[in-house]
């Protein structure tokens, strides 16, 4: 494989999951951008939108996806919000073949609620957050090069799907 797989998505789409699965049945590496932020910074991407705010955070996050877009054969599981800079785009795309992995807002939910590292979820209405981000994101996770629903679809069926989308080298 000499492209990547960039898989983007909101939160709950399944990103974190499909990149394991998908990268051992390639055998080739995995990366996540916000586990590269988090190793950098040396704190967790909770504690970096408290002390320090979002756009600090996604100043690192551009940093990290300049790294990331020089790898090649690679799983890269990007951030939910990675795709709102159009610099990260760019530069996932050179080496990278981006799958957008839909989900509603609604089935995102399910999937997250009992989780507590979510800085963007630390609100009152969680779901009404999540609809906004999806709303708000929706254009942006469309410009990627195939688009995938999962929320009728557990993890391997995701993975079957971008096994299908990838080309035959």
């Amino acid at each position: 494989m000499q492209k990547s797989v960039v898989l983007v998505g909101i939160m709950g789409a399944g990103k974190t999951m499909v990149s394991n699965s998908l990268a051992n049945h390639l055998h080739c590496e995995r990366i996540s951008t916000d586990e590269m932020v988090e190793k950098k910074e040396g704190r967790t991407i909770a504690a970096i939108f408290q002390e320090s705010g979002e756009p600090y955070f996604r100043q690192l996050e551009e940093q990290v996806v300049r790294e990331v877009s020089q790898l090649q054969g690679w799983v890269v599981d990007c951030g939910g919000g990675v795709v709102i800079n159009p610099k990260n785009i760019a530069n996932l795309r050179k080496n990278g073949i981006l799958v957008y992995l839909k989900t509603s807002p609604e089935v995102a939910y399910q999937r997250i609620k009992n989780q507590s590292h979510r800085p963007l979820l630390k609100v009152q209405f969680p779901l009404d957050k999540i609809e906004e981000l999806v709303k708000s994101r929706k254009r942006f996770y469309e410009k990627a090069d195939f688009i995938i629903d999962t929320d009728q679809l557990t993890v391997q069926d995701t993975v079957t799907e971008v096994l299908k989308i990838l080309p035959n080298e």
